[in-house]
């Protein structure tokens, strides 16, 4: 059964070509590493709330943009061994290759659909 991540970040507005480049090489490794699927948004239409929003989740600052991200995988033993590998890797630790955003208020989980089209 297919398995996915997904992740909620914040990322400054003069950041976003870098996130973008960012984007396309995790997203091309992630797919050498057994990813069926890599997407990532920059956020359009992602209201500030009161109580619970989006923004608030990753406490945006005047000037950031909220992105939503998922990888879908064959199967939780497929995320575990990808990511088990691209943790392991030196060349995308944090010092060789930086996140264009704070990852301090990055937000994840793995989840196992219920239902939809995967």
């Amino acid at each position: 059964m297919a398995y996915v991540d997904g992740f909620l970040a914040s990322v400054p507005d003069e950041k976003k070509q870098d996130f973008i480049e960012h984007s396309r090489f995790f997203g091309d490794y992630l797919k050498k590493v057994g990813a069926l699927s890599v997407v990532d948004c920059w956020g359009d239409d992602v209201p500030d709330g009161k109580l619970t929003s989006m923004p608030l989740a990753v406490k945006a600052k005047p000037g950031e943009t909220v992105v939503f991200s998922w990888i879908v995988w064959p199967d939780k033993a497929a995320r575990d061994a990808g990511m088990q590998k691209m943790t392991s890797d030196p060349s995308l630790s944090p010092e060789n290759n930086p996140m264009p955003f704070d990852g301090k208020r990055l937000i994840f989980g793995g989840f196992v659909p219920v239902a939809g089209d995967l």
